[in-house]
């Protein structure tokens, strides 16, 4: 779970038979030398279960964390500048090797490899201006 306001991300356990969720930890979705002001945007789990990110606004950057599989915990990984300013949303691509940036208020996609055994982001040098980029989607070719 993100959470905007205070900059943080929070592992939760789900108990399916209580229907009821269980916090196992929250930390920073912020380097710890930073001191500006942040608001967080958007979180997902990469398709293998492996990994979370998370971006930030005001650092300008994903934060990229590690995904304990037996017990859930996170373990900080890497924050990659994103290359634009307030990067509202994000997504991966199925494969889980993508990741595209939304930078809102720099008016720019950016687009990222993503080391399928470390969860790390490398940008892939591939830009894209589009007007005050909110949201992207992958979807199926529409063309089959």
């Amino acid at each position: 779970m993100i959470n905007e306001l205070n900059s943080t991300v929070t592992a939760l356990a789900y108990d399916e038979a209580a229907g009821q969720f269980r916090e196992l930890q929250t930390l920073s979705a912020l380097p710890a030398d930073f001191a500006g002001p942040n608001s967080c945007a958007d979180i997902h789990v990469s398709p293998n279960g492996r990994f979370l990110y998370a971006s930030n606004r005001g650092h300008n950057s994903i934060a990229v964390f590690s995904i304990d599989t037996a017990s859930g915990a996170l373990t900080p990984v890497q924050h990659v500048p994103t290359q634009g300013k307030t990067p509202r949303n994000f997504v991966l691509d199925p494969s889980g090797h993508l990741l595209l940036v939304a930078n809102q208020n720099s008016n720019n996609l950016v687009s990222y490899r993503v080391d399928q055994q470390t969860g790390r982001l490398t940008p892939t040098g591939q830009t894209a201006e589009v007007p005050s980029p909110m949201f992207l989607q992958v979807v199926e070719d529409f063309r089959k």
